[in-house]
């Protein structure tokens, strides 16, 4: 007969409550660790899914993903030019926040570079990937836009070809993905007035020249568009993207293009560490903490319901004493419970946590590689929480069963 299952039994009501509560720590603990993977998922998904070998952006910024960065629009062509080159893509990213009926739409916008890049390596459950160059867009499911919707953005009305699955960005936001001509667009989206005192604006300011004085007919232009003025140049992009004809010639063209003294170049494991070593790193240390802390509550919590379970036995242990019993005996009897505890508890953390963790907003994965870790933290905190009801065990007089 063994005694620990013949114990619980007896009081199964308590153990069952018991065991709930344990399994409701350790599903915070599970999904601390989850919510984490998920972070550095979402963080470094795009990073994974462009698939380029070199990331050419501002001189001395680490990336669009970590903060602003700028390049000229013609910089591709330039990177297209080196040697070993296969292709260089315009790559536009930002986020922005609009009102879509009576919801807050939050979403990062990601500009392809057409026709060179239509979307095709996104990984879609419903639509295409983009057929034209101008006011198409691919939104992912959390976006919540159906197919074949018309949403508005800035002056223009864009229509949803695509919906994709899994795509958010570093922030929890789903992507939109339009091409860059369109990105840039919304990026740079301006109210009409603000346009028109622009022009009116830069009219005044050529009145100031000598040449505008003696050239009226040149201030004609300053109230064109400016994408229609010779001297302005297209809009920044925030990077270039370098797929290689050979991936080992990596740093032999990151030399050449990094000698340019107005932009930095990145591998792509490269800008994966800057990311997670940047706005990735302060989360993980603060889940970390959690978790730790978490851990400690649930040895305490064990090691008190342990030793609480252990009082109330005291004159059948006393008894068994009496009769004999030997140390290992009733050494048995609590570690047994204690693991039966710990083990109970993490079956129901692992089993509710499977149909929680999927309506979490931001995505939870839990790796086998965690549920073993977690798994052993639960066999060294069983042991070391029946440490106390062990000693109160051992200490017990057999006298007290005559009391």
């Amino acid at each position: 007969m063994n005694l620990a299952i013949k114990d619980i039994s007896y009081n199964i009501g308590r153990f069952v409550l018991t065991a709930v509560g344990i399994g409701m720590l350790l599903m915070v603990v599970m999904g601390m660790g989850g919510i984490y993977r998920g972070v550095v998922e979402d963080a470094t998904l795009l990073i994974d899914r462009l698939d380029a070998d070199l990331w050419v952006v501002q001189r001395s910024t680490r990336g669009p993903f970590a903060e602003i960065s700028r390049v000229p629009a013609k910089l591709s062509d330039r990177a297209l030019a080196v040697p070993g080159v296969r292709v260089a893509r315009e790559f536009v990213y930002h986020t922005i926040q609009r009102q879509d009926g009576d919801r807050v739409l939050r979403m990062a916008v990601l500009g392809l570079s057409w026709p060179t890049d239509k979307g095709d390596w996104i990984p879609l459950v419903e639509g295409r990937p983009l057929g034209q160059s101008r006011f198409e867009l691919i939104a992912d499911q959390t976006l919540k836009l159906p197919l074949g919707k018309q949403i508005e953005i800035g002056n223009e009305v864009y229509q949803v070809v695509g919906i994709s699955r899994g795509m958010i960005s570093s922030a929890g936001d789903g992507i939109a993905f339009l091409s860059s001509a369109d990105a840039l667009a919304v990026q740079l989206d301006v109210p009409g007035e603000a346009v028109r005192l622009e022009r009116a604006a830069r009219e005044s300011r050529g009145r100031l020249f000598d040449v505008g004085i003696q050239q009226p007919a040149l201030l004609e232009n300053a109230t064109r568009q400016s994408g229609q003025l010779p001297a302005i140049a297209r809009p920044s992009i925030s990077a270039v993207l370098v797929t290689l004809e050979h991936p080992s010639d990596a740093k032999a063209v990151a030399e050449v293009i990094g000698g340019w003294t107005d932009v930095t170049v990145y591998t792509a494991d490269e800008q994966r560490n800057l990311l997670l070593k940047g706005s990735v790193e302060k989360v993980r240390s603060q889940i970390g903490l959690f978790r730790i802390l978490l851990t400690i509550i649930a040895t305490i919590i064990m090691a008190l319901i342990l030793y609480t379970l252990t009082l109330d036995k005291l004159h059948s242990i006393a008894l068994l004493k009496l009769i004999g019993a030997s140390n290992s005996v009733l050494l048995g009897l609590i570690l047994q419970q204690a693991l039966i505890l710990g083990a109970s508890g993490f079956a129901i953390a692992y089993v509710v946590g499977q149909q929680i963790f999927p309506k979490f907003p931001r995505r939870v994965i839990i790796t086998s590689e965690d549920l073993i870790q977690l798994a052993a933290i639960v066999f060294v905190i069983s042991i070391a929480s029946s440490g106390l009801g062990v000693w109160k065990a051992m200490v017990v007089s057999p006298n007290e069963a005559l009391a």
